[in-house]
């Protein structure tokens, strides 16, 4: 069987490797002595260095549904001012009332052609969606634990073995997580089954209603004026829902829409914004609360399957809630406006759809089970999704540019859509800084996050948000983007007209992203979960 040696190279490419220190051999030969291992480890794949086609005029689809106006309204306002600017003031004036007196009829009849196509435009054209506020859950502080307390606290737990707790120590070392973040009391108390129904219904409560509580209370919006109701939570799903547990804590209106969305990972906070904006498309002047959040305690691994032990270590609490609206007269106060939404599913391929899977190791202990391929099945999703985006966001120079350098590949590559690394010309790789002011990408990990900074060719102020929010409330999994969010705007970075780029991705596999647009500079607020700390940030991580 003959090996391709750029398959090879290709292979060897996405390949990093790490020493890692072991620490001081306790038994055997080399008892005393230090110890160190090779980590070998798949990268990100450089996805900007391999663009389908296909991905490319899914975006380029919408520009083309547009382009009728962008094409003809310059061509007439250019031939309306020609006409106009040939005349004089006396000579338009007497033009327009002589023509108009001795043809009213048609004047008339084009006035009301005029009303009506400008009538039907605007009553046809989506309404905005405007972000009023949002608020995100900041636990007590005997929640807080650090990285030292908590493998002590597992340790005592008597759940794991020797060489699981020091794989969970070697793994958060290297995570990019401080000290200071929260994990439930079940987990940190409790020797018994932190599973329970009775203790994700506890957590789930405290949380979303900690985020609905400040959300209603800085908005001063009342829950029964709230018309749509979007709840996503991925592990924890209980009978009745956690959008019925809502309901009846703020005993919301009986005409409610609401939704509950399960067992969508990490980037169903941006589903649930989309499904939101749907609803409100279809129901106008109207409020939509989206909240987004995860029970850690509910999916805590109390085994020694090490794939199963990651999320463990990442995992934290919190949640996020967010206020939305379609109403013409919440304009002056709304913060920011929704501009794009494009999402990505690769769940019909089998190796994305099993990367993050929940189910029991040999003991029959239920966990989540993280793929070692899972960061270069995510930069797959991710070069599709961005893909979709760049034509959507990206300056037109940008676009032409990214455009005409895949076509002349293309054709080049004798028709083979898919452009790889072993083509003789790189392709042109577009400045996604050119198209937004601020950066959202869900905090994950640290290594996901050094990959996605190195492809995208961000700045570390790109990534400061997420780098912090990681440092300082772990993986939230779906609310991390508003964490980062809120981070911004305790720093007042966040400025009038700022373009905001929301970025997730998720189990399933999914990856998303959400483009906002600031309508106002935004100052610090008088509640936000940073407020206390922002002075110490950013740190070295």
């Amino acid at each position: 069987m003959s090996v391709n040696p750029s398959d090879m190279a290709s292979e060897r490419d996405l390949l990093s490797t790490e020493i890692v220190n072991r620490g001081i051999e306790s038994s055997g030969p080399n008892a005393g002595s230090l110890t160190f291992s090779v980590r070998v480890r798949r990268r990100l794949p450089d996805f900007l260095q391999s663009v389908n086609l296909k991905y490319v005029k899914l975006g380029y689809h919408h520009l083309i549904n547009n382009a009728i106006y962008l094409a003809t309204i310059p061509i007439l306002v250019v031939v309306f001012s020609a006409e106009v600017g040939s005349l004089s003031r006396e000579e338009l004036w007497k033009k327009l009332w002589f023509d108009a007196r001795y043809d009213l009829a048609t004047v008339l009849g084009f006035f009301g052609v005029f009303v009506f196509t400008l009538s039907v435009y605007f009553m046809s054209r989506p309404r905005s969606i405007y972000l009023i506020d949002f608020a995100c859950f900041r636990p007590s502080e005997d929640l807080k634990v650090s990285k030292e307390q908590f493998i002590e606290l597992a340790r005592q737990s008597g759940k794991f073995d020797e060489p699981s707790l020091e794989f969970q120590a070697r793994i958060l070392k290297s995570s990019g997580l401080g000290d200071e973040t929260y994990i439930p009391k079940s987990v940190i108390t409790s020797t018994e089954n932190t599973a329970t129904m009775k203790e994700g219904r506890a957590e789930a409560s405290m949380v979303m209603f900690g985020a609905l509580d400040e959300l209603f209370e800085k908005t001063k919006v009342r829950p029964k004026d709230v018309g749509v109701l979007v709840v996503n939570c991925s592990i924890f799903n209980p009978t009745p829902s956690l959008s019925a547990m809502i309901i009846n804590h703020y005993k919301m209106r009986g005409n409610i829409l609401s939704y509950n969305l399960g067992g969508m990972g990490c980037s169903a906070g941006i589903i649930a914004i989309d499904l939101a904006k749907d609803m409100l498309q279809a129901n106008p002047n109207n409020y939509a609360l989206v909240v987004s959040t995860e029970t850690v305690g509910y999916n805590w691994y109390p085994g020694n399957d090490r794939s199963m032990l990651v999320p463990n270590c990442f995992f934290r609490m919190g949640c996020s809630a967010v206020l939305l609206s379609n109403r013409r007269r919440d304009y002056p106060r709304a913060k920011y406006r929704l501009e794009h939404i494009v999402r990505t599913h690769k769940g019909a391929d089998d190796r994305s759809f099993r990367c993050v899977y929940q189910e029991e190791d040999e003991k029959r202990l239920k966990g989540l089970k993280i793929s070692k391929e899972l960061v270069e099945i995510g930069g797959e999703a991710l070069k599709t999704n961005i893909t979709t985006l760049g034509p959507l966001v990206l300056p037109l120079s940008e676009q032409l540019l990214f455009f005409a350098t895949l076509v002349s590949r293309h054709l080049f590559n004798n028709g083979d859509s898919h452009l790889s690394l072993s083509s003789s010309k790189r392709p042109y790789i577009p400045d996604f800084k050119l198209a937004f002011e601020r950066f959202c990408v869900h905090a994950a990990s640290k290594t996901v996050l050094d990959e996605l900074q190195r492809n995208l060719e961000l700045s570390d102020e790109n990534m400061e948000a997420s780098r912090m929010t990681l440092h300082r409330f772990g993986n939230t999994s779906s609310s991390s983007i508003w964490y980062e969010l809120a981070y911004m705007e305790a720093q007042e970075k966040v400025k009038r007209g700022d373009r905001v780029w929301q970025l997730a991705f998720g189990s399933g596999f999914k990856c998303n992203s959400i483009v906002w647009r600031s309508m106002r500079r935004i100052r610090k607020p008088s509640r936000n979960p940073w407020l206390d700390c922002i002075e110490r940030y950013p740190v070295m991580n």
